[in-house]
């Protein structure tokens, strides 16, 4: 039998917060990202990554207040920019 602090200890190496799914789990498969992981793909910096997105140039979707970076749009925007150079 598993003490709380063991179920704890488990869900938190998961990932989860609660809802059984990992947090990043199949980071690759979903269509959106956050910007901070968008900025982690980038190697740029979380401040600077939402500066971009305040300036309108990393494409993202509002839903309330969570702000998401369609995985596709962010992809073709690297490829159009990487065309034009």
């Amino acid at each position: 039998m598993h003490s709380n602090s063991e179920k704890d200890d488990e869900s938190k190496a998961k990932g989860g917060g609660g809802s059984g799914l990992p947090r990043h789990a199949d980071l690759d498969k979903r269509l959106c990202i956050t910007v901070t992981e968008a900025a982690a793909m980038l190697g740029l910096s979380r401040n600077f990554a939402y500066d971009l997105v305040k300036q309108k140039q990393l494409p993202v979707i509002k839903f309330g207040k969570r702000l998401l970076i369609p995985r596709v749009a962010l992809e073709k925007m690297l490829a159009k920019d990487t065309e034009n150079q």
